[in-house]
């Protein structure tokens, strides 16, 4: 069915389901974000899994052409699964025969789901900010981690505020114009970056939207902003529920880069979580060298594809699994992965440059040195 036409019962029951079990504890998860998307986009779908009288499980997914079947959220979300009774155990063909696909891949599944285990090929680290024993234990877990990077930081974060008018950082902000300042950055940074401007496309503007206007203790959107004086420099935008709260879109202003804004942030940003009773921060599987000295603790994603036998798995699978292969052999070596990076880089370097020229075909440049 379609998220939307769930009843007050069903989603209070996805609810209860979701609080009963720890590992499902992650706002992608969450009833509200699949309605949200399910608003923006026609391909949404929810299973609901009945024993008996008694709803046992939801499972959200997209139902693409050929009957395709992608996590829900996709590329823009870190975490997917069942969201479902304790080890709950399903014929995962046979749920994908009721959903009418024919191939499922997921690269963010929670790990050890009983209906999908067999068919893990791959189980990733998800690194965290664990906060359940005090931040200030968080804070000498980093320090231990390596207490120079955490030295340099906070010197960083001192010269950052005596030059620049002292810092102060807003937690839960709401005003709009905020969240578009942290969106022009974070696009600027695709674009810097060689990665493909995830906000050019609108109806990623208005989830984020959505989601910065909801408010409950159960699920909401959280912005939050670092700024030197009255100027904004660094922020991000992620999603919570009642105790976790899931990484999605840091970005700081450049002119500041040499006060490396964006970690001052995560640590500031990691003080008022705690504070405001977050148990941990889930900062997503993925190679940035600061998650591993920020973290304290690690959840488990898993990677892997279930498909029943007809012509679109096949077709599926000449097209995914080489790529998914390559990917995992850049993550496992970090000289790979920042070869890769120095690439997408130095490919989003000329493009800006190619997108100036267009702009202004007759400027004609003086050289800058010798030929």
């Amino acid at each position: 069915m379609r998220p939307r036409d769930l009843g007050d019962s069903e989603r209070a029951r996805w609810r209860e389901l979701q609080k009963a079990d720890t590992s499902l504890d992650n706002p992608f998860l969450s009833v509200e974000f699949a309605v949200a998307m399910d608003r923006l986009r026609d391909y949404v779908r929810v299973a609901v899994i009945s024993d008996g009288n008694r709803i046992a499980g939801f499972f959200p997914y997209e139902r693409h052409s050929f009957g395709i079947g992608k996590p829900l959220g996709g590329f823009l979300t870190t975490c997917h699964g069942l969201i479902a009774v304790p080890d709950l155990r399903l014929d995962a063909k046979d749920l994908l025969r009721a959903c009418k696909l024919s191939v499922f891949d997921f690269d963010h599944l929670v790990a050890g789901q009983p209906t999908f285990a067999p068919y893990e090929a791959d189980v990733r680290p998800a690194p965290v900010m664990d906060f359940t024993a005090g931040f200030d234990s968080w804070l000498e877990q980093v320090k231990a981690n390596s207490p120079k990077n955490l030295k340099t930081v906070r010197y960083k974060e001192r010269k950052f505020g005596r030059e620049q008018g002292g810092l102060r950082f807003e937690w839960n902000a709401t005003d709009p114009e905020v969240l578009r300042t942290l969106l022009a950055w974070k696009s600027d940074q695709y674009r810097r970056t060689g990665r493909v401007d995830r906000f050019a496309q609108p109806w990623i503007v208005e989830l984020i939207d959505m989601m910065h206007a909801e408010k409950s203790s159960d699920f909401s959107g959280i912005l939050t902003m670092l700024y030197a004086g009255d100027v904004p420099v660094a922020g991000h935008f992620g999603l919570r529920t009642a105790t976790t709260l899931v990484g999605w879109f840091p970005a700081y202003d450049t002119e500041y880069a040499r006060y490396s804004p964006g970690i001052v942030h995560h640590l500031q940003m990691a003080e008022a979580a705690a504070n405001d009773g977050m148990h941990m921060v889930d900062m997503g599987k993925g190679g940035k060298e600061y998650k591993d000295w920020l973290k304290s603790g690690v959840l488990y994603v898993a990677e892997g594809r279930i498909s029943r036998p007809s012509a679109t798995a096949a077709v599926h699978w000449m097209g995914r699994t080489p790529f998914n292969k390559a990917r995992t052999i850049v993550m496992d070596r970090p000289s790979l992965y920042r070869a890769a990076d120095r690439v997408l880089k130095g490919f989003g370097r000329v493009r800006t440059s190619m997108q100036q020229q267009q702009e202004s075909p007759n400027v004609v440049k003086e050289p800058t040195g010798a030929s």
